[in-house]
């Protein structure tokens, strides 16, 4: 089966617009103090909740002394706590703390506010509702 090339033009342009997206999102967060790694494993530990290390460097894609260098670092800025994990206390559980769950919540509220300000002042109502349902088909490819 051969590939349309209006299916390979529109992938092509997905992934080159969400990329430059998520890199104009990353800089709105207060990432200077952290790496995308560390933000990635709080974003994780919040929508996902807690997690034993060696879960969450597989679920990152890391070895696991990637992963206790990455929780040291966030464990440092209070940002996670770990305890004894009940089923196995050689392991560790990982969640954040309520300073890690502000952090997450502020710098995710900061990007919508841009993206809301920005669709608002450079887009007309029509172009924002063509936009919601592009974002329609595209959740589509979640679900395949």
């Amino acid at each position: 089966m051969d590939t349309e090339p209006s299916a390979v033009r529109a992938a092509r342009e997905i992934r080159v617009v969400f990329g430059r997206l998520r890199r104009r999102l990353r800089e709105l967060a207060r990432a200077e103090d952290l790496t995308p790694s560390q933000i990635s494993v709080l974003t994780r530990l919040d929508k996902s909740g807690p997690a034993g290390a060696s879960g969450l460097a597989a679920a990152e894609r890391v070895r696991p002394q990637s992963m206790a260098a990455t929780l040291a670092v966030l464990e440092q800025h209070a940002l996670i706590s770990r305890r004894p994990d009940p089923s196995d206390g050689r392991r560790q559980v990982v969640s954040l703390t309520a300073e890690g769950v502000a952090r997450v919540q502020g710098d995710r509220l900061a990007r919508q506010e841009w993206l809301a300000r920005e669709l608002d002042q450079g887009f007309t109502e029509e172009e924002r509702e063509t936009i919601v349902r592009a974002m329609g088909l595209l959740d589509r490819l979640n679900d395949r």
